[in-house]
């Protein structure tokens, strides 16, 4: 629920209101048990979503906005692979003219401070703060944002076992504590690290991308995204860096828009001592237009991510038939997309030699990896529908199904001696039927 309070053209203040319980920002649970929920219902977790205020600087055009708020950053075609979440921070807006603006931002995306077990130090090196600068530029018929972010990560956020000793400059180890949520999941390399160094300093992160897309072709529409992103421990085996190139081509009919993409991310070498060769994230909790199922779909149905919520260490290419219309008010999508990994299949066999253990594909257990790590040799098709039906102005039913054929490499170097299934390597295509009904006031 959203409530906005406008006093005047100049200031206004909004907060957000939503039910569920989360895992640490990437799993929610709606009505669980744990949150006073029975079945999966009668949930009791309510909580802030948005609490901003807008203001602007007066006889200027500078737009401020401070509070809890919705940080993203530019993107054409699947909003954010970075970033994009809610944090608290503080927001300015500057139009020099109606072609060239300018955004500069500061956000706390993560403050431990937790008191849960004696040995915490709370407020010792467990935040992470980020400042950025966006640029969008828009002409006839082209658009561009540059843009770019640094963020000082601390050692200590969402871990335990934090003493702030200078004798012992001892922060916790991120294998023994790590999984493959939140930051550990895209601010690591796989493992976190293999020799369990302990860091003492704040990690530099920095991003830049340059997004754009062009219109002056309509209805013929092309869009793309470039991202690149590093990140450097006092460990630099734990180092982290990649990059991203994606592409979209589209032509606008009446009854639909048909389109053509594809996208590329770096991948991980074989090199188990040198960080890792994949794009860092924070958190692309978004919508993603290439995949409903395999990457994160549409927020309103839920259930997707097969592969990640990131793309980062894999390619694809797609086809899709987007918004078709030929009953009022009924629309639907349907694509087919074909995407492999591009990471090096060797590393799994130096993970072995290191750990004694074969890593499964799907063991979300890791630090510096979510959902499934697919390596060259690994591939998948999916075929998805989507369908909105508007049956009311206020009243909303979408429906979704997807299927997911895995083909993985079995040989006995790659997955052959994994337990994807926590007894054996074999694995099972993946479905997915949703009915979803919005009433939206």
């Amino acid at each position: 629920m959203q409530l906005d309070a406008k006093a005047s053209e100049n200031l206004s203040g909004t907060v957000h209101f939503e039910i569920g319980g989360y895992n640490r920002g990437m799993m929610q649970y709606w009505g669980a048990s744990g949150n006073g929920g029975a079945l999966g219902a009668d949930g009791t977790v309510v909580k802030v979503k948005n609490a901003f205020i807008d203001w602007t600087v007066p006889q200027t055009a500078l737009k401020v906005r401070m509070g809890i708020q919705p940080i993203q950053l530019p993107d054409y075609i699947n909003n954010s692979q970075v970033l994009a979440d809610d944090a608290a921070g503080i927001t300015a807006s500057y139009a020099f003219n109606e072609n060239v603006g300018l955004t500069a931002f500061w956000t706390r995306l993560f403050n431990d401070n937790t008191t849960a077990t004696t040995n915490r130090y709370p407020g010792y090196m467990d935040n992470m703060d980020a400042v950025g600068l966006t640029l969008p530029l828009t002409f006839d018929g082209v658009n561009l944002t540059p843009w770019g972010m640094y963020a000082g990560i601390g050692p200590a956020i969402n871990y335990d076992s934090v003493t702030n000793d200078p004798t012992k400059k001892q922060i916790t180890s991120y294998v023994s504590q790590a999984s493959a949520g939140g930051p550990k999941a895209g601010l690591l390399p796989l493992y976190g690290g293999f020799h369990k160094s302990r860091l003492s300093q704040y990690g530099n992160a920095m991003w830049a991308g340059l997004p754009g897309q062009i219109t002056a072709f309509d209805p013929f529409r092309i869009s793309w995204d470039v991202v690149y992103g590093a990140v450097q421990y006092d460990d630099s085996a734990m180092n982290r860096a990649g990059w991203l190139a994606s592409l979209v081509l589209e032509y606008k009919l009446d009854w639909s828009t048909p389109g053509l993409y594809g996208w590329y991310t770096s991948g991980d070498d074989d090199n188990l001592g040198n960080g890792s060769e994949r794009m860092p994230n924070i958190h692309p909790n978004n919508p993603n237009d290439f995949s409903e199922f395999a990457f994160h779909g549409d927020p309103i149905v839920g259930r997707d991510s097969i592969v990640g919520k990131s793309m980062t260490g894999t390619w694809g290419i797609g086809v899709r038939l987007k918004d078709m219309s030929f009953v009022e008010n009924l629309s639907h999508t349907f694509r087919i997309n074909y995407m492999g990994g591009t990471n090096d299949p060797g590393v799994l066999k130096k993970i072995n030699r290191a750990t004694g253990s074969w890593m499964a594909p799907n063991d979300t257990t890791v630090a510096g990896r979510e959902g499934l790590y697919l390596t060259r040799n690994d591939s998948l098709v999916e075929f998805g529908l989507s369908t909105k039906y508007k049956m009311y102005d206020n009243f909303t039913v979408y429906v979704e199904t997807n299927y997911d054929a895995l083909f993985l490499d079995k040989s006995a170097t790659v997955w052959g001696n994994s337990k994807m299934n926590g007894k054996s390597d074999r694995s099972a295509d993946a479905w997915n039927t949703a009915v979803t009904f919005v009433y939206q006031f």
